[in-house]
């Protein structure tokens, strides 16, 4: 399996080769040069398997360059009871990532599916202990070092921190937007002690974030002298990761192959969900991926009406759901790749008008950049918005009605997923994080704190470690240098 990139310009690669990075030289995402297929007689037999023997069977897929039983060692250390123990009381940890019926209307399920079981109580948890074992397997490979850089606006932070503490031959820089995230996040993140982690705080938002770690990316000498990757969404192995829990998803919500189910995903940066296009892509029966937004709702407005609009810092809201506190959407150029019949040279003309133009119009209208938001429905996509009122609201219903406590971005998609109920189609909304990371919104919505798993109790009391810095590319290279030593 080879890939290329989105753009156009940089020479084709194999799975380990990009492993390590995150952009492509040329600015672009990887994507596999043909999606592999799933066929039924795969379905069929993938339906008996273990979380981790499902991961294996989709990994090779794509991981064409690793021996299977090396895949198998890894998949096995990293989908564990021991690994996801943080499962809700009745839950069975060596499922992984249970379904929970919550309610059926018109003979139409709504489900969750749990996959913030892992050590850091978010979904990012499912990729990134993967991707902190691979990491760590390629580099024993090379007897090389790894200088990971990446941005996070809540979990994706913890998610690589945790993966990647005391790894060998690994050290992270994570950027966070300065007092934007929740108290449980901040602490999560900062109070880890381990000599190769180093947190900072941008005076800024999580895009000001996100826009250093591409700037630094895209200086090529830099990035080798200083050995930068990346654990970002915009990495595709964590993207390969996330597609595996769509298979089981499915393969647990059905029993035939014929049979349909749709997902609706809390969705900022459209990493969760660019997972769920693949899935789709490969053969896998979904009707329909639901993108739920926050207020910060540029995917909503484009799956809406066409126009692709990215928000300025200042108009970026902080909001109770900050992990989706996202107005520029990295991995979306992947999907629009495909949407546009993979033309690298348009996409790569979009996307350059994104940064001089600030967006992009493919509704079809005069003086629009084209009229391909036509051909979106054929990719299932549909999406919805949700306030801070609206989550509140659903928080607190569907704890009164099934005795669930849900976190405030399961509650955005919730509350949009039942906007786009189908007669006789399962939905499935991905949670995104257990409520106790959220907790200023619980006791809001309920009265009461959220229930914390065991050793999370006073992790806001704990001593903090981190730097500010401002959102200067220059200052941040000068920073990663000196610490690094290169």
């Amino acid at each position: 399996m080879q890939y290329v990139s989105t753009r156009g310009q940089a020479p084709a690669q194999s799975f380990s080769e990009i492993l390590l990075g995150g952009l492509a030289p040329d600015g672009g995402l990887y994507l596999p040069i043909e999606y592999p297929r799933v066929s039924g007689a795969e379905l069929d037999a993938w339906r008996k398997l273990s979380y981790a023997d499902l991961a294996v069977e989709v990994l090779k897929k794509f991981a064409t360059d690793i021996p299977q039983e090396d895949l198998k060692s890894l998949a096995h250390k990293t989908y564990s009871a021991a690994v996801y123990r943080n499962a809700r009381a009745g839950d069975d940890a060596s499922q992984i990532t249970p379904l929970h019926v919550l309610e059926e209307r018109n003979g139409t399920q709504l489900v969750l599916q749990a996959l913030s079981n892992g050590p850091t109580l978010a979904f990012k948890d499912m990729a990134m202990q993967l991707l902190g074992n691979l990491f760590e397997y390629t580099l024993a490979k090379q007897d090389a070092e790894l200088n990971i850089f990446g941005a996070t606006s809540g979990d994706t932070g913890s998610a690589a921190e945790y993966a990647m503490r005391g790894k060998k031959g690994i050290r992270v820089f994570m950027l966070s937007p300065h007092q934007k995230m929740s108290a449980f996040q901040t602490a999560q993140m900062f109070s880890l002690q381990d000599p190769n982690i180093f947190n900072i705080a941008v005076k800024g938002v999580f895009d000001d974030c996100q826009d250093m770690v591409k700037a630094v990316s895209n200086d090529l000498e830099f990035k080798a002298r200083q050995k930068i990757g990346t654990v970002n969404s915009i990495n595709w192995a964590r993207v390969v990761a996330q597609v595996v829990y769509y298979f089981r998803g499915y393969l647990s919500a059905t029993s035939r192959n014929d049979q349909k189910v749709s997902f609706t995903v809390p969705s900022g940066n459209f990493g969760n969900i660019c997972a769920g296009h693949i899935a789709r892509m490969m053969g896998l029966p979904i009707d329909k991926l639901v993108v739920a937004t926050n207020e910060n709702d540029v995917l909503d407005e484009f799956f809406r009406t066409g126009v692709y609009r990215v928000r300025k810092s200042a108009e970026t809201y902080h909001t109770s759901s900050p992990s989706m506190d996202i107005s520029k959407a990295s991995n979306f150029e992947r999907f629009i790749y495909d949407l546009l019949g993979r033309d690298a040279a348009r996409v790569r003309a979009l996307f350059r008008k994104v940064e001089t133009h600030g967006g992009f119009d493919l509704s079809g209208k005069p003086d629009s950049d084209g009229d391909e938001f036509a051909k979106v429905a054929q990719y299932g996509f549909v999406s919805g918005r949700s306030a801070h009122a609206d989550r509140v609201a659903t928080i607190r219903d569907v704890h009164e009605k099934y005795g669930v406590m849900i976190d405030t971005h399961t509650a955005d998609g919730v509350k949009v997923a039942r906007e786009h109920l189908s007669p006789g189609v399962p939905m499935i909304v991905l949670e995104t994080a257990l409520p106790a990371k959220f907790n200023e919104t619980i006791r809001e919505a309920l009265g009461r704190d959220a229930e914390r798993p065991a050793g999370f109790e006073n992790i806001e009391s704990l001593p903090q470690r981190f730097d500010v810095l401002p959102p200067d590319v220059e200052e941040m290279k000068a920073y990663i240098a000196a610490r690094t030593g290169l």
